[in-house]
């Protein structure tokens, strides 16, 4: 395996948002997916991997890979290589156990990575995908010109993120969710309290306007922001260069 990312925290360490927390809940990882997103997040997938626009043979990197259900969404639909990266061992042992039940050991790829540090060549990958992890990047920014950096021009960088809705009459009830019914859900099924971080990471991560301007200063063009049930997450599409 090419050696993707190369940081790795002290051992024992469980910063919030880190490899190791979510190596705590790797198991049970993908049910809490389901039932916090009330079975969307599978649709929100879906609506990524088209963004993309792939052509067969291309080579996707998609980071904050978890347990592979994009990267696995992504090898179903188009005969592409995808490579997974993620700083959790415990989640990629998750995902290597599906893609090799999928069938799709051969054109799915999972290594330990960090987003911020790539180990790849400027313009060496078709697209780039990453769900539901930009927020947990320490250095948001510097993992975006690495995005930059390594997509081939032309190729697409699709970004899904979890959103907290500041208005309409269905923000309260969002907030609701994720303030309320979020952490206590995944409490429950995980036994562990790692999710109580989920709100406040949601809470803190920029609007989406506000992160379309930070992908746009770190070389990025965006091409369009999506929001999708009613604004509870954003689809950021875009390429390399200016504008």
């Amino acid at each position: 395996m090419s050696q993707v990312g190369q940081d790795e925290a002290p051992r024992g360490e469980r910063r919030a948002g880190s490899g190791e927390m979510f190596d705590g809940i790797a198991e049970r990882y993908d049910l809490l997916n389901r039932v916090i997103s009330m079975g969307l997040d599978q649709g929100w997938r879906r609506r990524a991997v088209r963004s993309l626009e792939l052509v067969p043979g291309a080579t996707v990197l998609d980071l904050a890979t978890g347990t592979a259900d994009l990267a696995i969404a992504i090898a179903r639909t188009h005969d592409v290589k995808v490579i997974g990266v993620d700083p959790s061992q415990g989640m990629l042992a998750v995902g290597r156990r599906k893609v090799e039940a999928a069938g799709l050991a051969g054109r799915v790829e999972l290594e330990v990575g960090d987003a911020e540090q790539l180990g790849l060549g400027d313009a060496s990958v078709d697209a780039i995908s990453m769900a539901f992890g930009i927020r947990n990047v320490p250095d948001r920014a510097r993992a975006l010109r690495e995005m930059a950096r390594v997509t081939r021009p032309g190729g697409r960088v699709a970004v899904l993120e979890l959103s907290e809705p500041r208005g309409g009459l269905m923000s309260k009830l969002a907030r609701f969710h994720i303030h309320t019914v979020v952490p206590y859900i995944g409490g429950a099924i995980s036994g562990r309290d790692e999710y109580r971080y989920l709100q406040d990471s949601i809470a803190r991560f920029p609007s989406p306007e506000e992160f379309a301007e930070q992908m746009r200063g770190a070389g990025l063009r965006v091409l369009r922001v999506e929001p999708l049930t009613m604004g509870v997450v954003c689809l950021f599409v875009a390429t390399p260069g200016e504008g």
